[in-house]
């Protein structure tokens, strides 16, 4: 706990002159009585009046003291704090085309690769982790935070039809995606700066090229983790025809050679994600990247806590007048 006006404190010691008035006003006030022998007098029982005899002088420094710590104003010691975590800089860079719709993987491969990324954010609290979304244009969902709650909360309001609704344009353009992706990462600090790019086809948009964004990536000393999503051959794709859904076979085109290029150039890895669970042992594999340290400034806010000593205070003054005008009155 700490005071917005700590020299009011000072205040207290007032209350040491006052008890030596107290005591020696006591010893002058006091009759006397001459007899032969006291001792009588020491062994009888005192009664409750005479042991509460001073508790109006208790009650009265308490009833001051309690005044003055409120009128210092203590507060909870909540504030700015700094701490030392280990965690690396991350984007995420996920593909948001329509063909994203695919149902190889359950329930379809965005929610896969959505409920993956979930856990894999949820399972490093430590990184600085942000979110790219790309389909024929790319934009930034989350900048790089280590508040996962507004971050986990971008991602499972992220709607698996973006592009098929026209929110956004269709197509793939990875090498835009990543260009986003890197603007967030180009003046991090840390020592580690990572992409984790996931797509399920080839780059056919997009005024970047995957190569060009590899190469500037490289530059800044930035890895990148490259994942194909889908399974080997065609995959079964809702496809929407006068008002209801029909499933057709699609081919599954995913540009393998141009995304391990891209790894190769970052120094990162390529994954083939054929399925849920390889999709999650991917993530489980990236989730063992070296670590770094970061500072982390938090913010706790203060609340004021004088109310609490201001009614102890008055608590005491009014038990003092109760005491001194009922059984402890005394009459001259």
């Amino acid at each position: 706990m700490t005071f917005e006006n700590p020299l009011y404190l000072l205040l207290l010691l007032l209350t040491i002159p006052y008890v030596v008035w107290y005591w020696f006003k006591h010893k002058a006030s006091t009759p006397s009585l001459r007899v032969s022998s006291t001792t009588a007098m020491f062994q009888a029982p005192k009664s409750l009046r005479q042991r509460l005899l001073h508790l109006p002088l208790l009650l009265r420094l308490a009833c001051y003291a309690f005044a003055v710590i409120a009128l210092a104003r203590p507060q909870t010691s909540n504030s700015w704090s700094s701490k030392h975590t280990e965690g690396i800089d991350i984007m995420l860079c996920m593909d948001v085309s329509t063909s994203m719709l695919a149902e190889d993987l359950k329930p379809n491969r965005i929610e896969a690769a959505k409920n993956v990324a979930l856990e894999f954010i949820s399972g490093r609290p430590d990184d600085n982790i942000g979110l790219t979304l790309f389909a024929g244009e790319a934009y930034t969902q989350c900048p790089m935070t280590v508040d996962h709650a507004v971050l986990l909360n971008l991602l499972n309001g992220m709607k698996v039809d973006m592009a098929q609704r026209g929110l956004i344009d269709d197509g793939t353009a990875i090498g835009m995606g990543l260009a986003n992706a890197l603007s967030r990462l180009k003046d991090s600090k840390a020592k580690s700066k990572v992409i984790i790019l996931l797509t399920d086809g080839t780059n056919n948009c997009g005024q970047i090229s995957p190569n060009t964004a590899a190469d500037i990536a490289k530059s800044f000393g930035i890895r990148i983790y490259t994942i194909g999503v889908g399974t080997n051959g065609t995959a079964r794709y809702p496809y929407p025809v006068g008002g209801r859904i029909e499933y057709v076979n699609i081919p599954v085109e995913i540009d393998t050679k141009t995304l391990a290029t891209i790894a190769r150039k970052t120094d990162g890895e390529f994954y083939r994600a054929t399925n849920n669970q390889k999709l999650h042992e991917v993530y489980q594999e990236i989730d063992k990247l070296e670590k770094t340290k970061m500072n982390v400034r938090q913010y706790s806010k203060r609340y004021e806590a004088y109310g609490m000593f201001l009614l102890i205070s008055v608590l005491c003054l009014l038990l003092e007048i109760l005491l001194r005008n009922t059984i402890l009155k005394r009459i001259p």
